[in-house]
């Protein structure tokens, strides 16, 4: 398992369109990815679940990934949160 933390950098936060490039980043990877901010977590999977998060700008997120391949998820997971959020 890895673990990164992030704080949200985007003035709208995780809105429609990050989430759903986020979505199908995790989709594309064989590791399972949670998003966990204060205590709720999401499937990173599920573009609702991410939603319902309601992570908006300064709000820290821990991303947590569990599989086969994720160190390489890891790496593409804190680019896009990088250059997305």
């Amino acid at each position: 398992m890895l673990i990164f933390n992030y704080v949200i950098k985007d003035p709208i936060g995780l809105h429609a369109r990050p989430a759903t490039l986020l979505v199908n980043l995790v989709k594309s990877v064989n590791s399972t990815v949670t998003v966990e901010k204060e205590g709720k977590t999401a499937d990173a999977e599920k573009l609702l679940a991410l939603m319902g998060l309601a992570i908006t700008q300064g709000d820290e997120v821990k991303v947590i990934i569990e599989g086969e391949d994720e160190k390489e998820a890891e790496k593409k997971l804190q680019n896009f949160f990088q250059k997305n959020l």
